[in-house]
């Protein structure tokens, strides 16, 4: 069995990892288990995934990707990586309204944890999922729908809920992009023209290390019938390719320069059949509200010379807001503030809560998947629908069949 996340800052706590090759076999599984947690990609860097008994992966379960054209959705395996349905979705003439940065994630995990691409008007992964087929605690399946009463509380669920086998996403008519980069965007233009840089693309991404210069890199994802972006203020149009990591080869990074291509090989920063990002590193991502970000970006450039030692990179995106009850997004059009972080656990995790400090009164909201230190009160006050979710655990896990350490503290319980 595998016992680290992805990352291998982590060893799991469980003893025995189940891979059901059919869903009576999950049920089983969910039926004999006293504690079991799911696990998707493990590209999570916290707990969340872990539990001291059993986890499961419906990686193994039959492969379904089924487009319902009328309905303008496709029920897929929720253990499929983006990477792995994308091609085929595409080839039916459809295609997902964004992706993450990242193609070697899980269906399941993304959703459940509020997972997020970027663009003024996309909502995060889970904003379009249009139903889940779940394996609860006594091991029955159960079908939520939009529009059901507890839906908006069950998609994005931390795995508190039960086990994903089956979702079910919106799709658009399958689309090209073209990814134009530029340099050395000041930050004076951040400042004075945020909104119009957002949304300059369909899918826009800054990339700094909080230092005056500014973000040195701009990642414009455009739509092919939208048009290019050929200028962005003060910065300078890239003519080669790059990774966001100065002095890291561009070979594991989509297409740029301009060149066409279809929205799955365009919308991720990083291609299916490479080690994503850096590899060796840790995560953080907090997302404000867009009316504060200004306000929350000057106060990330403030911790310049404690972010020094142990940042890689950071990258601001925007995402649209979205009615799921734990999303990151929730009710509100956001901006995302990430940390990729150098493998340093002990220098990491001792910034963290000055980090927290900073960006708490923009009733900042931490990504469910990744490091950070914040207290069950602050996620309260971020999450008013929290209340709500610890109601529906109760309800539809009275005895802590998914429940672990990490999940409980945040919740309450």
């Amino acid at each position: 069995m595998t016992t680290t996340n992805w990352a291998g800052n982590l060893t799991y706590g469980a003893h025995t990892l189940h891979r059901p090759t059919t869903t009576d076999e999950l049920q089983q599984v969910v039926r004999d288990a006293t504690h079991v947690r799911a696990v998707g990609s493990r590209h999570s860097f916290n707990r969340i995934a872990d539990t001291d008994e059993a986890q499961v992966s419906v990686a193994d379960l039959p492969v379904t990707v089924s487009v319902d054209e009328p309905a303008r959705v496709v029920t897929v395996s929720a253990g499929l990586r983006y990477g792995e349905l994308v091609e085929q979705l595409d080839a039916a003439g459809w295609a997902l309204p964004n992706l993450a940065s990242l193609p070697h994630i899980s269906v399941a995990g993304a959703i459940a944890t509020g997972t997020h691409g970027s663009g003024d008007r996309n909502g995060s992964l889970a904003a379009a999922v249009a139903a889940i087929r779940l394996v609860r605690a006594d091991g029955e399946p159960v079908d939520v729908r939009r529009g059901d009463d507890e839906f908006d509380g069950a998609v994005v669920s931390l795995g508190r809920l039960g086990i994903l086998t089956h979702v079910t996403l919106d799709v658009v008519p399958r689309f090209e992009v073209r990814q134009d980069l530029f340099e050395h965007l000041p930050w004076s233009d951040v400042e004075e023209h945020f909104d119009a840089v957002t949304s300059s693309a369909y899918s826009v991404s800054m990339f700094t290390d909080w230092t005056d210069g500014g973000p040195h890199q701009v990642w414009t994802k455009s739509r092919v019938d939208d048009g290019a972006v050929t200028e962005l203020f003060g910065a300078s149009l890239a003519t080669r390719e790059m990774h966001p990591l100065p002095d890291v080869d561009a070979g594991a990074t989509t297409r740029q320069l301009g060149l066409p291509g279809p929205w799955w090989d365009r919308l991720p920063h990083f291609r299916l059949e490479f080690t994503p990002s850096d590899g060796d590193e840790l995560q953080t991502e907090y997302l404000v509200p867009r009316t504060v970000a200004l306000e929350a970006i000057r106060a990330v450039r403030g911790l310049r010379e404690g972010l020094a030692p142990i940042l890689l990179v950071s990258e601001i995106r925007t995402v649209a807001g979205d009615g799921l009850w734990l999303s990151p997004s929730h009710d509100v059009d956001c901006v995302a503030l990430h940390f990729t972080w150098r493998m340093d656990v002990e220098g990491v995790e001792a910034f963290l809560p000055t980090l927290d400090d900073a960006l708490a009164p923009f009733a900042a909201r931490p990504h469910w998947g990744k490091v950070f230190e914040t207290t069950p009160e602050r996620l309260l006050a971020a999450y008013p629908r929290l209340p709500e979710f610890r109601a529906l655990v109760g309800r539809w896990d009275p005895d802590g069949t998914f429940a672990n350490e990490l999940t409980d503290r945040w919740l309450g319980l």
